[in-house]
């Protein structure tokens, strides 16, 4: 029971991680219509810049900042230069052109970094565990990442629902000529919607250093599952991201902890580990293809 609880905190964990990623997606890709395949290398570049200033300095609220402002001001800067080009045109130029903006984002990072991941240590005042139940130990850093992401998730929902910014941008994924007829400054509207979908990315990715290592192509990594749970959830809709980023979180989890211990109970250890390891890579794929032919526009479709 306590190994079941302790995985179901992670999943969780790794849930609120993959929402941070998929709420700045579909984000973009629901009010601007752009498919940005670079939005993992802000995750990335938020991650990076985060180890850097932390190593520079030592101080944690300013590797904090460093990493929120790096993915912030360089997701702006992509969408001013690049991407403001891309909106009338076909979803294949947005293709091509975001990920060549994957291969300079990479190649940057390794001229300025080097090829060797970076270790960046957990913050002292969240070190250690914290004992949740009699026999379940769990570390306080895990907990501060589902805090931080329920937080997150609160606010875009109060930002989203609750602001007349979020109203103008709930007007602006339906009906974007009539905002710009109304006076409202779409390419502005535009360009504060993309820095709040990289600073998200980036808030992921420094969130994911002390746990992950940082290197090159990281973003590319989660980026794909990312897309998953958008697919999932609803494009669009922060609702979906929110709610389908804990289904896959939890059901990746699940399937890698516990598949290749039941396979155990019909054949032999290696190749049970084998069938289990690629069950479990293949388990949120299937996911994706059971909600599709029940949903095929996702658990919580077009409301932002």
């Amino acid at each position: 029971m306590t190994l079941v609880l302790e995985q179901l905190l992670n999943g969780l964990q790794f849930g609120v991680m993959l929402f941070l990623l998929a709420a700045g997606l579909t984000l973009i890709f629901g009010i601007m219509g752009v498919i940005n395949l670079a939005h993992g290398s802000l995750y990335m570049v938020g991650a990076y810049a985060s180890a850097f200033v932390a190593a520079q300095t030592g101080s944690v609220w300013l590797a904090l900042l460093g990493g929120l402002a790096a993915a912030a001001i360089i997701g702006m800067v992509m969408e001013l230069v690049v991407l403001r080009r891309l909106y009338a045109r076909d979803h294949l130029d947005q293709v091509l052109a975001t990920f060549a903006l994957i291969l300079i984002f990479n190649q940057s990072v390794t001229l300025l970094f080097g090829r060797q991941p970076l270790f960046v240590s957990v913050p002292p005042a969240l070190n250690g565990s914290v004992q949740l139940l009699p026999g379940l130990t769990y570390p306080v850093y895990r907990l501060a990442i589902i805090a931080v992401g329920l937080l997150v998730a609160l606010g875009l929902y109060l930002l989203i629902n609750r602001t007349r910014i979020g109203m103008l941008v709930r007007a602006g994924a339906t009906h974007r000529e009539m905002v710009r007829a109304l006076g409202v400054d779409i390419r502005l509207l535009y360009t504060a919607v993309f820095g709040l979908g990289a600073l998200l990315a980036g808030l992921a990715g420094l969130m994911a250093g002390p746990i992950l290592a940082v290197q090159v192509g990281m973003g590319e990594q989660i980026l794909i599952m990312t897309f998953v749970v958008v697919v999932i959830g609803g494009v669009g809709s922060i609702r979906g991201a929110f709610f389908g980023a804990l289904i896959v979180g939890l059901v990746d989890t699940s399937l890698r902890a516990f598949m290749p211990g039941l396979l155990r109970q019909v054949m032999a250890g290696p190749e049970a580990d084998a069938l289990g390891a690629g069950l479990a890579s293949m388990g949120i794929y299937l996911l994706m293809a059971i909600v599709l032919l029940v949903r095929p526009k996702g658990l919580f479709p077009a409301h932002v």
